[in-house]
């Protein structure tokens, strides 16, 4: 039986572990408590005219660091390349690209001095590299977390052991959109939905409506996954749906027993729609295409609302699960208890931390992707 929860003003979440004792507690009371080290799917070269820079920062979020660079060099912001967005309340290590000739090399990024930020803030380089193109979004193999709950009874420890042994399963965890992605008032999707329907007109500000517009296609793939789960078919294959095979790539379920047994495996991801005018379909009348059309149908939209924002949404798939690996937990002392474990690209912490919680943990600043 599902246990429903709200998670903020912007998402509505069941839990997947609704069957196992959360930890409660009280994540983030500290910065050092949210820690988060980002892999990129390559290194840098060693040869080229861009910059690769590892940057460890606190008490800012990524494109606020990368405001600070571009302001030491002189350098215009947007030409500052970044793989993730990462939170202002943590301490996060990531990559940044430095355009062509805006540093003599890496020596001479390492020694750059970058002015400090409000209270405890930073922002340092901790490597550089010279590589041959710009860092772009979206450009992270894992985020690797560890993270601090503090607060908690005296068996914490045996709970978060019990709810990550479960998300480690396949398929995984829900890879769920976190209220990052809804904005501080949790109003993005809401906003991204009158510019589909035309209640509002596209602005100049191309990239400010790409975000409201992306917050709407992921309440609507929450949306689906919420439904998926609701009707028993989390871990389950149903004809059309669109599998991606895991480090390859995506095939229609024609055979759902075998399909479903694959997924089992953890050889297979059920994909869901971040809807789009070039989104890849599920095939016509199967009840995978049914599901999909009923989560628009719900929010008033048609299955063509998306190509008047064409231009700023295409559209893609979106894996349904996530892989939790190399989770690892110690109890700090008789209330604190830690905790980490590896992400893919694109997947929030927040949302396997709430299942490990069952509780709502404290807001992050709304940055406009995943970590």
């Amino acid at each position: 039986m599902l246990t429903w929860r709200r998670w903020y003003t912007a998402v509505v979440l069941p839990y997947l572990t609704s069957d196992l004792a959360g930890t409660g507690g009280v994540l983030r009371s500290h910065d050092e408590d949210f820690v988060v080290d980002e892999e990129l799917p390559y290194a840098a070269s060693g040869e080229g005219d861009h910059v690769f820079v590892r940057v460890e920062k606190r008490g800012m979020t990524s494109p606020e660091a990368a405001r600070v660079i571009a302001r030491t060099l002189g350098i215009a912001e947007r030409d500052i390349g970044i793989a993730g967005m990462k939170d202002r309340r943590a301490v996060t290590r990531q990559w940044f690209s430095l355009p062509p000739r805006s540093v003599a090399g890496p020596e001479h990024a390492l020694a750059l001095v970058l002015p400090e930020a409000p209270g405890e803030g930073y922002v340092r380089i901790l490597e550089a590299a010279r590589h041959p193109h710009k860092l772009r979004t979206g450009h992270v193999r894992a985020n690797r977390f560890v993270l601090r709950i503090r607060g908690t009874g005296g068996d914490a420890f045996a709970r978060a052991q019990a709810v990550l042994a479960a998300l480690a399963q396949a398929p995984g965890a829900p890879n769920w959109y976190g209220e990052q992605r809804f904005g501080r008032d949790g109003d993005n999707a809401a906003r991204g939905l009158a510019l589909v329907t035309g209640a509002r007109a596209l602005g100049r500000d191309r990239r400010l409506d790409r975000l409201m517009v992306s917050a709407l296609q992921s309440q609507l793939f929450n949306d689906w996954l919420v439904a998926r789960l609701g009707d028993g078919l989390y871990r389950t294959a149903i004809a059309g749906d669109l599998l991606h095979k895991r480090g390859g790539g995506m095939f229609a379920c024609e055979d759902p027993e075998t399909d479903t047994a694959r997924l089992a495996a953890g050889e297979l991801v059920v994909t869901g729609p971040m809807f789009g005018d070039r989104m890849r379909q599920p095939g016509d009348g199967t009840p995978a295409a049914e599901r999909e059309a009923a989560i628009l149908a719900q929010h008033g939209l048609a299955p063509t609302a998306f190509a008047s924002v064409r231009a700023i949404a295409e559209g893609t798939r979106r894996d349904a699960t996530i892989e939790v690996r190399d989770v690892a937990i110690s109890a700090v002392d008789g209330t604190t208890v830690e905790v980490a474990f590896a992400l893919p690209g694109g997947a929030y912490a927040t949302t396997v931390m709430r299942e490990i919680m069952k509780e709502p943990a404290p807001r992050v600043d709304a940055d406009p992707e995943a970590a």
